[in-house]
């Protein structure tokens, strides 16, 4: 097979090295991809919400799989529009993508179908958003609607900090995705995230993850895209992910079905696991980012298969088949730390040196994706993002799959860069 893979980010190659080692796979051709995919296969300098020009890659390299990995071209709407020219595409419909791309759209679907969740409120405006505020308890969760690169969500310790957050939001804050602001009660637990690949029908469950949302130790500072995962995540018991099944993916899967918009690709079900039981803190659209790279990495048997079926049909009543090649039981403890750049998520600076990437590479059981990263003149690897390598590694044990992975970070020299020093500290 050849695939054509979307993206350019940490998850994507992690995605691109995993696909690469399959036996089904000739070459993995990835848009626009970044210098770490350059070394798995040919990469296209089209932009991920260059909907027009990704699709006329496709009608050139005849892709026989695209993989969308982003969510900003499934909100586009660019798996519809392949799919109506015949390529299979691994990635669920525009209206199906709305359970990321509105958090409005995706909370009335879990009312609707009866999924557990946290109680909420829509608004367009700021007079009846501080009213609902004052029928809740501190703290407050405040969720831009639309698509805000992972930073739409603020918790607000205050009615005052909740009051002057609702202004900013609604006045853009977030642009165009907070024009419409949702509020939730603050839902006690711990946080998981569980990974379905479907067909709309049928369903692959991957092991549990764990991401680590602030940028600080001890989970202090601002939200963020992520400063690190690991999985498997212990607080996911066989009972909890029996629950995730029964109580949220199957009717999730069946009442978007039954609605007319299957859900085709990997649905990102992010979890809070209260005393209650789980309850859905958001859905995504795609892999997350970093706890794909994780998944990716502990995954010992070939993901492609599982990915196909996802997006051709055929995978109810055959799952067991397909979770044999994955090889689910022999997962891997792994570990994933983000190397950031210094202000991340505020304001950074681009263009700074990073060497040892290769040594970090070299290091048993680690492997370095990048994510936010170019090469410069003279072909020095440099920074260009906010979060700009993820530094992987497995194990025979989470401990040791976190100490090789710090003993990465350590083999690269970015003075500009930081990282958390703390990832998997709930299940350490």
């Amino acid at each position: 097979m050849n695939i054509l893979l979307i993206g350019s980010g940490g998850r994507e190659h992690a995605l691109a090295w995993k696909m690469a080692q399959s036996p089904l796979v000739d070459v993995v051709h990835c848009a626009p991809g970044n210098p770490g995919m350059d070394a798995v296969g040919p990469c296209f300098d089209v932009a991920v919400d260059d909907v027009d020009g990704l699709v006329k890659l496709a009608l050139q390299i005849e892709p026989d799989l695209v993989v969308i990995g982003p969510e900003a071209p499934l909100a586009l709407g660019l798996s519809d529009i392949l799919r109506a020219r015949g390529f299979d595409v691994f990635g669920p419909s525009r209206e199906a993508a709305q359970l990321e791309a509105s958090k409005a759209f995706s909370k009335a679907r879990m009312t609707k179908y009866g999924v557990p969740t946290a109680a909420y409120g829509e608004f367009t405006e700021a007079a009846p958003a501080k009213a609902f505020l004052r029928k809740m308890s501190a703290p407050y969760v405040l969720k831009a609607d639309g698509l805000a690169a992972g930073k739409g969500v603020v918790i607000a310790d205050s009615l005052e900090e909740a009051d002057a957050e609702i202004d900013e939001m609604l006045s853009g804050k977030f642009g165009a995705a907070s024009a419409t602001l949702v509020i939730e009660e603050f839902m006690h637990g711990e946080e998981a995230s569980v990974f379905v690949i479907t067909d709309g029908e049928g369903a692959i469950f991957l092991p549990a993850a764990q991401d680590h949302k602030r940028v600080g130790d001890g989970d202090t500072g601002p939200n963020t895209g992520g400063m690190g995962a690991y999985a498997p995540a212990p607080v996911v018991s066989e009972e909890i992910m029996s629950r995730v099944r029964r109580e949220i993916a199957g009717p999730m899967l069946k009442g978007m079905a039954k609605d007319g918009m299957p859900y085709q690709g990997v649905l990102y079900i992010g979890i809070m696991v209260t005393a209650e039981g789980p309850k859905v803190v958001e859905f995504n659209a795609r892999f997350g980012d970093p706890e794909c790279q994780v998944l990716m990495k502990g995954l010992t048997g070939d993901i492609v298969p599982a990915i196909l079926v996802a997006a051709t049909g055929g995978l109810k009543g055959s799952e067991e088949a397909f979770e044999a090649l994955l090889e689910l039981e022999d997962f891997q403890p792994t570990a994933t730390v983000v190397l950031a750049a210094k202000g991340y998520p505020g304001s950074y600076e681009k263009g700074s040196v990073i060497e040892g990437v290769k040594e970090a590479g070299a290091l048993e059981g680690v492997t370095v994706f990048h994510a936010g990263t170019d090469v410069a003149e003279g072909g020095k690897l440099v920074a260009k993002g906010g979060r700009v390598l993820n530094v992987t590694a497995s194990g025979a044990t989470l401990r040791e799959a976190v100490d090789r992975a710090y003993a990465g970070v350590d083999a690269i020299t970015w003075p500009e860069g930081f990282c958390r020093r703390d990832i998997g500290w709930r299940a350490l």
